[in-house]
């Protein structure tokens, strides 16, 4: 995803651990989100859910699966 660009979350590749993690912060599959902005070289990813916005490591973000429909 590019920034300013918006989905929703189709899928979250990972363990149990991380499903759990991300769906405290409120991303789960079936939810709108819209990235915001992310850092240079793997650096934190912004992401707005709803109307919060978190910031999640590159690597947990790439194990999100969105569909940009």
């Amino acid at each position: 995803m590019r920034a300013g660009q918006s989905g929703v979350v189709f899928q979250i590749q990972g363990g149990q651990g991380m499903i759990n993690r991300l769906g405290a912060l409120g991303i789960r599959p079936g939810k709108r989100v819209t990235k915001v902005s992310s850092m240079f070289m793997r650096g934190p990813i912004t992401i707005q859910v709803g109307n919060g916005r978190v910031a999640i490591g590159f690597g947990m973000a790439k194990r999100i699966v969105v569909d940009l429909s």
